[in-house]
């Protein structure tokens, strides 16, 4: 077996663990947790992937992530996929889920913050290379061909969920 993850249904309750693959294969619902990345002045990590990944490969992403692993919460998985993708030790915040249609396949998806104070160290296997972009850039970028498809259903959420969040003043 490979990668293993708790399939789950619409509710996002465990039903049973599975191998990725076969949840793929079988459009079952599955946990997929990302963290959108910041700076301290509030500027969006955006990062290409390998031109070697199985999925979405030399694609831009402006969310780190992956699965979530068996007994994992949304805010472990985000925390250990931002260790494994760019070497940063944080505590990403979770912001909301949804499930999301995916290309590939269906999944309920976990987007998570955090704000990245110091260097990142991206493992090449992950990011082929990254920089950091305000919204503005980032939201012209997310419509592009180049860009991971499910990324833009994320984004879009996620700017509708900021604009209704946003602090009165």
């Amino acid at each position: 077996m490979g990668e293993l993850v708790e399939r789950v249904d619409e509710q996002d309750q465990v039903l049973e663990v599975v191998d990725r693959g076969e949840a793929i294969r079988h459009e079952w619902l599955h946990r997929v947790a990302t963290v959108v990345c910041r700076d301290p002045v509030g500027r969006i990590l955006v990062h290409r992937r390998p031109g070697n990944t199985s999925r979405f490969p030399g694609k831009l992403n402006w969310m780190l992530g992956g699965a979530a692993e068996v007994g994992e919460s949304y805010e472990e998985a985000a925390a250990r996929e931002l260790a494994e993708e760019l070497g940063v030790q944080a505590a990403p915040r979770f912001v909301f889920k949804f499930l999301c249609a995916g290309v590939i396949s269906p999944y309920w998806l976990g987007l998570h913050e955090a704000v990245i104070e110091g260097p990142v160290q991206p493992d090449p296997g992950e990011v082929a290379w990254h920089g950091w972009l305000c919204e503005r850039e980032l939201e012209d970028l997310v419509r592009q061909q180049g860009f991971v498809p499910d990324a833009r259903e994320a984004f879009d959420r996620y700017r509708a969920f900021k604009l209704t969040t946003r602090p009165e003043g």
